[in-house]
């Protein structure tokens, strides 16, 4: 999926959902114009957008969360109304279990970006096999690892010293000096991004 300017973009949704504007400067460069707009009683957008507005601004700030096209974005809502159980909790699992999400939620990367690149040039492998679909669905019981010949790659430099100051989500176990990895059950909610309304995401989709 190409993205395009990422600081006009978060900006436009209004969170910092790229690690490029978890930045001071980005804050500086006037990401938080809107926040302050909405406090001062400037801006008429926040305070007169439609139920149709804020769905639809949901939905746009989880695809490019997750870095997810439109196809791949209506193919996982289907998935999740076909299925059983709440399907916004569906949903959720399904853009969470993507390998590429799975790579950079095990800490191996500092961003889902970095993951799909990582997955797909072949750094990754699942259960011993070699990888390069970043919406590959990972189970349970799956083992993810890098790669042994890729274990030098820059992208993977000084990864045990960085494992040290990570903590991985309780649905999988890694190991803190190889960064190998392996999903012990499902994603869990609580766990996943706090500014993600997937309730909202699926009332978009059924208007549409």
């Amino acid at each position: 999926m190409r993205i395009g300017p990422k600081y006009k973009i978060a900006r436009r949704l209004g969170e910092r959902i790229f690690p490029k504007t978890q930045t001071t400067k980005f804050v500086v460069s006037g990401m938080d114009a809107r926040s302050q707009s909405n406090q001062g009683g400037k801006s008429k957008r926040r305070k007169t957008m439609s139920d149709f507005g804020r769905q639809l601004l949901e939905k746009q700030k989880a695809k490019y969360t997750y870095g997810v096209s439109e196809r791949q974005f209506v193919g996982y809502v289907a998935k999740a109304r076909g299925g059983r159980g709440n399907p916004a909790e569906k949903l959720f699992q399904l853009l969470e279990s993507r390998l590429d999400n799975v790579v950079f939620r095990m800490g191996l990367v500092r961003s889902r970006a970095f993951a799909r690149q990582a997955v797909a040039h072949g750094h990754i492998t699942v259960n011993g096999r070699k990888l390069t679909i970043p919406s590959y669905h990972v189970k349970i019981g799956d083992k993810i690892t890098i790669r042994t010949g890729s274990r030098d790659n820059g992208i993977f430099r000084e990864l045990p010293e960085k494992m040290k100051e990570y903590t991985a989500p309780a649905w999988m176990v890694v190991d803190p000096v190889t960064g190998d990895g392996e999903v012990k059950g499902e994603p869990l909610v609580k766990e996943g991004e706090p500014i993600l309304q997937f309730s909202s995401i699926l009332e978009f989709y059924s208007r549409v």
